[in-house]
């Protein structure tokens, strides 16, 4: 009888420690899909994914904001000039990121920079000229996203040179608050933006990833 009474506290404890533990598991599933998911990367996304993406830019619903490339006050690469600028393996990369996006067909495209050196010089070695400036892609800060709207022309693609934490900022307003902090050098952030202004992030193109993203374009 003593040891009978003896086991009903471990009883109850051991069912309190269960209790608790499924608790925390259906927490952590249930936080799991409520999670907003960081941006895909397009080009392993699949054929169906790919084929959206091109449909919706030849109809000129698709903003990107593109990271400069690699910054010379970061890198033991040789620089360009002046220090706040890229290096010449940065201009190498905004060539092919250029290219990638010239593939995609730059006709019914609109192309901003911010004013900072690394930026510009990102734009011009991807376009092979100087796109205007616009204050507002180095400040960013909370209005980002709908300035992005603001300057998306119904049937034109916006392309937006930016910084990291300005394509953080938009991840943010955005719902996806999860998203790497540090956009990767020359990377590209795709948005669909409809008719009425309705905003939708569809995913990420790395710079090395081009050709995977436009492998069935052609």
């Amino acid at each position: 009888m003593v040891n009978s009474v003896s086991r009903k506290p471990s009883s109850r404890l051991f069912k309190s420690v269960v209790a608790v533990g499924t608790l925390t598991v259906a927490a952590v599933v249930t936080g799991f899909f409520l999670w907003p998911r960081s941006p895909a990367n397009l080009a392993h996304e699949g054929a169906q994914a790919r084929a959206q993406l091109l449909q919706q830019w030849s109809a000129g619903e698709i903003a990107v904001l593109v990271r400069h490339t690699e910054r010379c006050d970061r890198s033991s690469n040789p620089c360009l000039g002046p220090a706040d600028g890229i290096t010449r393996v940065g201009s190498e990369a905004a060539a092919g990121v250029g290219q990638g996006l010239a593939r995609l067909g730059l006709t019914q495209t609109d192309i901003l920079t911010s004013p900072v050196t690394r930026t510009v010089q990102t734009a011009h070695y991807m376009f092979n000229s100087d796109p205007r400036t616009q204050e507002w892609l180095a400040t960013c800060g909370t209005t980002l996203r709908n300035d992005v709207v603001a300057h998306k022309v119904a049937h034109r693609n916006l392309v937006l040179v930016t910084h990291s934490g300005c394509i953080a900022d938009f991840e943010k307003q955005s719902g996806l608050r999860h998203a790497a902090k540090d956009a990767e050098y020359g990377s590209s952030l795709f948005v669909h933006i409809d008719g009425n202004g309705q905003l939708q992030v569809l995913g990420i193109v790395n710079a090395e990833d081009w050709n995977t993203l436009l492998q069935e374009k052609n």
